[in-house]
């Protein structure tokens, strides 16, 4: 069965719960206008004597992708990774309540009554996930496909495989953090399943939820791995890249890359006591030098409490270093607030 099929019947199967999806049909559509209106313009421009090169007419520049096919794709994609993260965040938020408040969320919320169906809707919102990151990818592989053949049809010398419109739209939604498998909520997900599977062992339902869900270390390097659907596996490196060492309370920037609480404040020039929210909105993410990814960075708090668990030597460790350089920041932090009071 190809992947389309599947994937109209899997989001079929979504409507009642009003999840949004990729239009792989309607998209399919536009892209079959792209060649011939590729086709049409080349051939206005030769007998402008422009050539294939004139004008606007270049491949790079088709306006019925760039009028139509990337505009409605970004719509969707924004449309799929918002749904995920909020519900996502609502259904962690609610399995690391405690008291009160978890009595109020389960009083206002009849879905998350029942600890199966938390279950349940975790594994099908990383599920849901991993279909549409499948669907755009599928997609944007058929638009590199049609203009590399209508590329190298016109000419040997445009042999470009990925185009300048694609290229820039790839950037696009990295600024826009709707890549949906860079989501930090994602990682949660997999992190709250691991969690759930040692703490419910003796129950034999909640196992067969995690089979593709591990945490491996390789050369004592963290991975984070999960496959369910169509034979896709997705792997997250938990490696500090300032520390080069386990992430420790680790914190999700909103390009995805994932680092130490304590590494992030580092490379954001913010001490500990003022936090993430103090960094200058234009700082960069010390992996992928992207700006403004400080203000919506994310705790990842199920990661944490897996990690906690795994390594609890490492984990004891890191605890007592990291006491010490809070307790001496925050000397330092209170010392200056007096002299500056004081005037001194």
């Amino acid at each position: 069965m190809k992947f389309c099929k599947r994937y109209e019947e899997y989001m079929q199967g979504r409507r009642e719960k009003e999840l949004p999806g990729v239009g792989l049909k309607k998209l399919k559509k536009i892209l079959k206008r792209c060649p011939r209106d590729l086709q049409f313009q080349n051939q206005n421009g030769e007998e402008e004597g422009e050539g294939l090169h004139g004008g606007n007419r270049c491949p790079d520049h088709c306006p019925v992708c760039y009028g139509t096919f990337f505009s409605s794709l970004l719509e969707e994609m924004s449309a799929v990774v918002g749904c995920f993260n909020e519900r996502a965040q609502k259904l962690l938020e609610f399995h690391l309540a405690s008291g009160f408040r978890k009595y109020f969320m389960w009083f206002g919320s009849k879905s998350h009554r029942n600890h199966g169906a938390l279950i349940q809707e975790g594994k099908d919102l990383v599920t849901y996930a991993i279909i549409n990151s499948i669907a755009m990818r599928k997609i944007l592989k058929k638009y590199d496909k049609i203009h590399y053949s209508i590329c190298l049809i016109r000419t040997i010398h445009i042999q470009i495989h990925y185009s300048k419109q694609g290229q820039a739209f790839r950037s696009q939604a990295q600024r826009m953090h709707i890549e949906i498998l860079q989501s930090p909520w994602l990682c949660e997900l997999m992190a709250f399943y691991i969690n759930l599977r040692e703490s419910k062992a003796n129950n034999r339902a909640v196992m067969g939820l995690f089979e593709d869900c591990s945490l491996t270390f390789d050369d004592d390097k963290p991975t984070l791995s999960c496959g369910l659907f169509d034979s896709m596996k997705v792997d997250i490196d938990l490696t500090c890249s300032i520390c080069l060492d386990t992430v420790f309370d680790p914190v999700s920037l909103s390009c995805g890359h994932i680092f130490c609480y304590m590494c992030c404040c580092s490379a954001g020039s913010a001490t500990i006591v003022d936090g993430l929210k103090s960094v200058d909105p234009k700082a960069k993410c010390p992996l992928c030098r992207l700006a403004g990814v400080y203000a919506g960075a994310v705790h990842l708090d199920e990661l944490n409490i897996l990690l906690s668990r795994s390594c609890p030597d490492y984990w004891e460790e890191r605890l007592q270093a990291e006491r010490v350089e809070r307790v001496r920041q925050t000397k330092e932090h209170w010392q200056s607030q007096c002299r500056a009071f004081m005037g001194i």
